[in-house]
């Protein structure tokens, strides 16, 4: 049997987790203003060189992006860094 404690969401353990809904949020206000250019995954990703399922996972908050992957998302959706962490 697996212990849930030590379960791993997006390469961390779930009880390090305290800020999934954060990440949530900010996989949300990601794809806001992707949408808002009629952006697709695909061409986000190809114009941060990243691949198309790592943008959905990080929509749906199931990745941790770092900090620079979220810079090279910003500018690509040129829209402002602190835009992407609204309520968050």
């Amino acid at each position: 049997m697996i212990d849930k404690k030590y379960t791993k969401i997006g390469g961390m353990k779930k009880d390090n987790c305290r800020h999934l809904n954060s990440y949530k949020t900010l996989g949300a206000n990601i794809r806001y203003y992707r949408n808002l250019l009629n952006l697709s995954q695909e061409e986000l990703a190809f114009r941060i060189g990243t691949a198309r399922n790592y943008i959905g996972c990080i929509e749906r908050g199931e990745k941790f992006p770092s900090l620079a992957i979220i810079f090279d998302i910003a500018i690509a959706l040129k829209c402002k860094i602190t835009d992407l962490f609204k309520n968050v």
